[in-house]
């Protein structure tokens, strides 16, 4: 059975406490005044505000051999959902995560619930067609419609909003993604946003979208489930994962492990990328309605948590430079000049190569073994999109929108001559330290203090300790 642990914040409270915002703010000892902002000199909690406010959920390490006819590896929200889905489908199915459940990216997400996932559908049409564009979006509303089902009985915060994905200065794209919207069956609009704290050149509103409190939502999904915490696979042999705690052998195998772990199939090395970003909690800055989003990779996104706005971007390629959470701030002083800047935080996420999850078979040599990985910054829905695929194709019921996510759909596009290009830079780069994944040289971000493996986005504290995959041991530094 799972154990709870005392939240550090009332977890049932929709807004945090006085306690709790102690708790989640930027840690010093002396404050000083910015334009207005209140920021503090000395090191800083980068615990998200979902973190803060939750009552956690713990399971035991497996102890001993276990047999299970799907094994799925990683616990975060992809691979509790595919065990929801496949537990009540009546699939025998067992859960295995290295630490604890939503310990990794999930934690970190900023939560909308949308298909609004940027200006992608007007270049899905052009590049793909209307019925992959169609198909697209019909799978990420079914998503949304699942999670409004599932959250009724769910005390996870959940509100209708509507979502923004807004363009500073390119009516044009706005104009073109209403009309793309709108010949697959979307109901989309014009807008003009002009709730935000700066003019913009139009947005695309998609109404009836939504926002929750991620971790109180899936610890409540996760209590039943057959799920091993602290359980490490370390080897993976056709029918048998060999963990820390024994030996799992399975009949079918999903991994979901935000960057997949075998590195032997799929080519997912060359076909993904992390890209960071990074988020402040706002106490005092104005209320926004809705959830905004700009269509640029390096601009922000907002959306509000009780009586908090949270500001996103900063963005950058890992082991790359960018804004980080100084864009942020800067961006707070200037328009948000009456707010106090109460937490931060960063994630990461994985890229593919044409906006497109991989979601399926692992590859077409690994027949029983399937992914869900590459979710383009979108995880909330594609993460339900994932279990509802898997879920077909475990059980060998065919899924409408299985070639849609097909892992094995062409690779010759365009970012992957970057990707290309990143690997062999790092693999030739003369420095140490390395990268235990494949060899690359890492850099050190002197912002998170971390070092960073810029060619498939690997992360280690400044003492080797392991961070984010797709390395799956520490590296001595």
């Amino acid at each position: 059975m799972p154990k709870t642990e005392t939240p550090v914040a009332f977890a049932m409270a929709p807004v945090m406490n006085s306690q709790a915002l102690q708790k989640f703010a930027v840690l010093g000892e002396k404050e000083k005044q910015a334009g207005g902002i209140k920021t503090r000199a000395a090191k800083s909690s980068t615990d998200s505000v979902w973190e803060t406010t939750v009552n956690r959920l713990h399971f035991e390490a497996l102890k001993g051999n276990k047999s299970t006819d799907v094994l799925i590896i990683g616990g975060g929200i992809a691979g509790i959902l595919c065990a929801f889905k496949l537990k009540n489908a009546g699939v025998d199915c067992l859960l295995a995560e290295a630490a604890e459940i939503c310990s990794g990216i999930t934690k970190n997400t900023t939560a909308k619930i949308t298909l609004g996932h940027g200006l992608i559908y007007d270049k899905m049409i052009k590049r793909f067609g209307e019925d992959t564009a169609r198909l697209y979006a019909q799978a990420q509303d079914n998503a949304i419609k699942e999670y409004a089902r599932l959250c009724k009985d769910n005390d996870c915060g959940y509100q209708t909003q509507d979502n923004y994905v807004y363009s500073l200065n390119d009516r044009k794209k706005i104009e073109n993604e209403v009309a793309a919207l709108t010949r697959i069956a979307v109901k989309a609009e014009f807008s003009d946003a002009c709730e935000l704290p700066f003019s913009v050149a139009g947005a695309v509103r998609v109404k009836d979208q939504a926002q929750f409190h991620p971790l109180k939502f899936l610890y409540a999904v996760a209590k039943d489930l057959p799920i091993y915490e602290h359980t490490k696979v370390w080897e993976l042999l056709p029918h048998k994962a060999k963990t820390n705690h024994g030996e799992i052998t399975y009949k079918k195998l999903i991994i979901a492990t935000h960057f997949p772990i075998n590195n032997k199939h799929g080519l997912y090395s060359l076909k993904l990328y992390q890209h960071r970003s990074y988020v402040i909690a706002l106490k005092g800055a104005q209320h926004i309605n809705g959830m905004y989003v700009d269509e640029s990779d390096t601009g922000m996104s907002f959306r509000s948590y009780g009586n908090l706005l949270l500001l996103g971007g900063g963005g950058h390629r890992t082991g790359k430079k960018g804004g980080c959470w100084q864009e942020l701030e800067a961006f707070a002083k200037k328009h948000c000049k009456n707010a106090e800047v109460v937490g931060k935080w960063a994630t990461q996420d994985c890229m593919t190569l044409d906006d497109i999850p991989y979601i399926g078979q692992y590859s077409k040599s690994t027949p029983n073994f399937f992914v869900a990985t590459g979710f383009n910054k979108w995880g909330i829905t594609n993460a339900l999109v994932s279990a509802n695929i898997l879920c077909d194709l475990v059980q060998e019921r065919c899924s409408p929108y299985a070639d849609v996510f097909d892992p094995s759909r062409t690779i010759l596009r365009s970012q992957l001559a970057v990707n290309v290009f990143e690997s062999v830079i790092g693999t030739l780069t003369p420095t140490v330290p390395r990268c235990p994944h494949l060899g690359c040289a890492l850099t050190y971000n002197r912002v998170e203090h971390s070092w960073d493996c810029p060619c498939h986005g690997s992360r280690f504290t400044e003492h080797g300790a392991l961070i984010d995959n797709p390395a799956m041991d520490d590296k001595k530094i």
